[in-house]
């Protein structure tokens, strides 16, 4: 698939199947993740793929929006890990998370899985349940698998500007 293509026929389900991803297409969906480019290479970020039962049931409890989703992925960084512009002190650490988030999700759709960017989630309750995670900015969860028979993008999804309001030439 050509990556307009891919691009276009992404939406954000919330609506998921009872059927189960595999072990091996969510290791992809991470291999994607590592495989993003970041700010000198520094890779400031990690990703938690919250897998057994009660990792499953604590997401439920952070976040109302996992649209039945049986598998998670969170996306975090560390500031202190990232390279910073000498110019304004501007850190990429949360722009290359970003960029990591943004790979596993089309890699997600190349893939013939669903998903959607969660941002709404108690990040702080999720850091208490989960140590391994306090020391990291929690920006992305993606409930994953496979799209309900009735699910559909958004009637939002299908408002875009045009390219006259975002796209100015100097």
């Amino acid at each position: 698939m050509r990556f307009q293509e891919l691009a276009e026929k992404r939406y954000s389900c919330r609506s998921f199947s009872d059927k189960k991803v595999d072990k091996e297409l969510v290791e992809q969906i991470i291999h994607a993740g590592i495989m993003a480019p970041t700010a000198v290479n520094t890779q400031p970020f990690k990703i938690f793929w919250l897998n057994s039962e009660k990792a499953k049931e604590n997401v439920r409890q952070v976040s109302s929006f996992t649209f039945g989703a049986d598998t998670f992925l969170i996306v975090g960084y560390k500031e202190e890990d990232g390279w910073t512009r000498s110019f304004d002190q501007r850190n990429f650490s949360d722009i290359d998370a970003g960029i990591v988030a943004t790979h596993m999700m089309l890699e997600i759709e190349d893939l013939g899985l669903n998903t959607t960017w969660v941002g709404h989630f108690d990040a702080p309750r999720l850091q208490s349940l989960y140590p391994e995670m306090k020391d990291y900015h929690l920006i992305a969860l993606f409930p994953i698998g496979y799209a309900a028979e009735d699910a559909a993008p958004s009637p939002r999804h299908f408002k875009r500007k045009s390219f006259e309001e975002i796209a100015e030439i100097l």
